[in-house]
């Protein structure tokens, strides 16, 4: 039977895991470097395996590490699902509430939506996530996510809210030095920004009849938020949302009658908890906030 002990010990498992030092783990749970090192050997005498290798750049978890992760994980997902559960009454207007989004969403589109949501109701504490993968809602890993894809599981509840629509953009003062590009063809003149290993967000590219190749771009990123920034930077011309390049006066959008696509935009939660207040207020809130954003 698990003890509280074992618990400590599972999650400086997890911590190392996730941060790949001991460092790291003992950071992330604000405890000192040689408590995490004794749990992690506890953990391995009392069960008689090696979970960590020591290499130059961190520990390398081994194989029984990696499948023992996912019962950690779920253990964890389970004990901050806990966390929010009781952190208010149900019928209450306060209490935690843990959103997931794209890390541009999360970072350019939510944050005034959340500000007038506590405005509304100061007794909300919000956990926001960036995470461009999803997060598993039937696990619990989150309350409500604002999601690009129509959820299939039949117990969630989604809102659409619309579609937010992107397109290709380049600071004003870069097009000055540069010109604009008079076609598709034409991109392959200027600085394009794009990702180092995505293989979805360059196939976006060729679907829109960009024949840009990782090697073509002279900016890449995996992050579309360190791609928005190279684009205000003015490193050359990228994607990105139209509703964010309109709040920016030196940003213009380029080829608008060439290239664009729209992301369909959902507001996804668990049906056990649409009548939860907390819950409900905040799933209202994003809709209404993300489908004025999206009409934008």
């Amino acid at each position: 039977m698990s003890t509280p002990t074992d618990w400590e010990r599972q999650r400086a498992f997890l911590a190392v895991l996730r941060e790949g030092s001991l460092s790291g783990a003992a950071r992330a749970l604000n405890v000192a470097q040689p408590t995490i090192r004794r749990r992690i050997e506890d953990l391995e005498r009392d069960h008689g395996v090696a979970l960590f290798t020591r290499a130059p750049n961190g520990l390398i978890p081994t194989a029984i590490a990696l499948e023992l992760a996912s019962h950690v994980e779920a253990m964890a997902n389970a004990a901050a699902a806990f966390a929010r559960t009781a952190s208010a009454e149900a019928g209450s207007a306060s209490g935690t509430v843990r959103i997931t989004a794209s890390e541009v969403v999360a970072v350019e589109v939510l944050p005034s939506i959340l500000a007038q949501l506590h405005q509304d109701h100061p007794g909300l504490v919000i956990e926001l996530g960036l995470n461009n993968r999803s997060e598993d809602l039937l696990a619990r890993q989150a309350d409500i996510a604002v999601r690009m894809t129509r959820p299939l599981q039949e117990a969630l509840v989604a809102k659409r809210i619309g579609a937010i629509r992107l397109g290709l953009h380049a600071r004003r003062d870069y097009l000055d030095r540069h010109g604009t590009p008079a076609s598709l063809e034409d991109l392959q003149r200027f600085a394009t920004i794009g990702f180092e290993t995505d293989p979805v967000g360059i196939a976006a590219y060729r679907e829109k009849g960009v024949t840009l190749q990782r090697e073509d771009f002279a900016f890449r990123c995996n992050s579309d938020i360190g791609q928005l920034a190279a684009i205000r930077a003015g490193i050359g011309i990228g994607i990105c949302h139209t509703g964010i390049a309109r709040r920016d006066p030196g940003l213009v959008r380029v080829l608008p009658d060439t290239f664009g696509f729209e992301l369909e935009t959902w507001v996804v939660t668990h049906e056990d908890l649409r009548h939860v207040e907390r819950i409900r207020l905040t799933f209202d809130a994003l809709v209404k906030g993300l489908q004025d954003y999206a009409a934008s």
